[in-house]
């Protein structure tokens, strides 16, 4: 059985889905390969973790991964890709060019919303397919995707495209792009945190998607921390000892702060495990990525890079 070759990742904002997606593409960036990294949104948020300049509309290397691979990265710009639509289907070249003088791309996109998702996603069929000298272009292609409140309607585009044309251009593109989206060949990625929110919107995104008949992936649980006090009972007199065998002041008030502090930590704990619980009811594999305690770097990609490698 052949593996995913592309990978969209979505998650409820503040996940870190963009943070696991640039992590996930240099984990596939493994010896030889090259990984294209493509951002969808416009919000140059890959720019801002590999700190380069912000990304134009043209793939370019950005890094290289653990065993000598390479990450490539493209911002999606969306006039853009129409105007590349319009010369591919139409012929229109210079013409095009025109158009968006006169603010063609923003009434086109008015007057239809479906039709920025279908540019979008047919952007990215492109580059999963491309071929060169009868060869793939990428190895893997991981796209930092729509948060999961929109997910569904983005990768939807044949219903999309049903609104817009019943024969032509437009309708051919969606169906080859609906092809690969529900084939062998791609995968969704869930990124949650270990809350409230996120866990249900990541229920929600894996019902939807499954009505959809869209792969899902995997569930990453993003910023996961262990704890020593994990069902550990805590008491006064432990904590006072404690901090006086440390040299640390063992007051009153010192001692009744931290366990206070303890025991609003353990009910954490025991939510954080009843989340757990409720995403392995779904079945899906689940990948648990670390909280990096210094904040998030290049070096903290590659951390997180090495144990996505291990687990997908």
């Amino acid at each position: 059985m052949s593996h995913p070759r592309l990978h969209i990742v979505t998650g409820k904002g503040g996940t870190g889905k963009t943070t696991v997606a640039a992590a996930l593409a240099l984990a596939l960036a493994g010896e030889g390969r090259r990984t294209l990294l493509v951002e969808v949104e416009g919000r140059q948020g890959i720019a801002q973790l590999f700190d380069t300049a912000p990304l134009p509309y043209e793939e370019r290397k950005i890094a290289t991964g653990p065993d000598g691979g390479e990450v490539r990265a493209l911002a999606v710009d969306v006039e853009e890709a129409l105007l590349e639509y319009l010369d591919m289907f139409y012929r229109l070249g210079r013409a095009g060019r025109a158009l968006q003088k006169f603010g063609a791309f923003d009434f086109a996109t008015t007057i239809a919303p479906g039709l920025r998702d279908i540019l979008l996603t047919g952007k990215i069929k492109e580059a999963t397919t491309r071929t060169e000298h009868n060869k793939r272009v990428y190895d893997a292609i991981v796209v930092d995707g729509p948060p999961t409140g929109r997910i569904g309607r983005f990768l939807n585009v044949t219903a999309e495209a049903a609104k817009l044309a019943k024969v032509g251009p437009i309708k051919t593109q969606s169906e080859g792009v609906a092809a690969v989206l529900r084939s062998p060949m791609a995968t969704i990625h869930v990124v949650t945190l270990l809350e409230e929110m996120p866990v249900q919107e990541c229920r929600d995104a894996i019902a939807e998607l499954t009505a959809l008949d869209m792969p899902i992936g995997s569930v990453i649980v993003n910023a996961t921390r262990p704890s020593a006090l994990d069902g550990v009972k805590i008491t006064q007199a432990e904590l006072k000892r404690g901090l006086t065998s440390a040299g640390l002041p063992a007051d009153k008030a010192t001692v009744g702060g931290l366990l206070e502090e303890a025991k609003l930590h353990q009910v954490r704990l025991r939510l954080e495990r009843e989340l757990s619980s409720e995403l392995d009811a779904l079945e899906y594999p689940m990948v648990r990525l670390p909280l990096l305690p210094d904040g998030m770097d290049l070096a903290g990609l590659y951390e997180l890079a090495a144990t996505l490698r291990g687990s997908l």
